[in-house]
């Protein structure tokens, strides 16, 4: 039976940051809604409503476009080891890049990476725990090391080419604002 709480509790925090793998959604008010699988140690439980994740640059960044336009986010954790539970926590986000005042402050959260595109700075409005029944038993086997290890290839320049050539836009033509506009 689903149970809503206005805030993440002790024992939720604690679930959330146990589990290897969480999901984040989002849409704008029309396009494609994006359900992303995340994972790599980029996700920290601040307080009771907050939560911050850090993004990683990848083939895709729908995430900040889709922000932009609407200012909704649903993060989901499934209990894939032991504890059947799905919690989700809703609310509206601010996607941080370097050049923003408060990147670097939330971004020592997590370990280094060269692949750091964002942190999303997440003010939760409700979680919500449903059982997990129906969901598979998963054994964690470890963490791919291949996306980091494409970024430290690549270096800051190179990542950043990148973001120009790949991140700028959603895949429905949305702006990100991954990079400044150019003049």
């Amino acid at each position: 039976m689903a149970q809503q709480h206005p805030a993440f509790t002790d024992a939720l925090t604690k679930f959330a940051h146990q589990q290897h793998i969480f999901f984040v959604a989002t849409a704008a008010e029309d396009g494609r809604v994006n359900l992303s699988p995340k994972g790599m140690d980029s996700l920290r439980i601040l307080g009771p409503n907050r939560l911050i994740w850090r993004n990683l640059t990848g083939s895709g960044n729908e995430t900040a476009g889709h922000l932009k336009r609407v200012n909704r986010m649903t993060v989901m954790w499934c209990g894939f080891e032991k504890l059947p539970m799905i919690l989700r926590a809703y609310g509206t986000a601010r996607a941080l890049h370097e050049r923003d005042a408060d990147f670097a402050t939330l971004n020592a959260h997590f370990a280094e990476d060269p692949g750091a595109r964002q942190v999303y700075d997440m003010t939760v409005e409700m979680v919500q725990t449903s059982c997990g029944y129906a969901v598979p038993h998963f054994d964690y086997a470890g963490e791919r090391p291949v996306l980091h290890d494409w970024a430290e290839k690549k270096g800051p320049e190179g990542i950043r080419a990148y973001w120009d050539e790949k991140n700028r836009t959603t895949i429905d033509g949305f702006p990100t604002d991954v990079l400044p506009p150019t003049d």
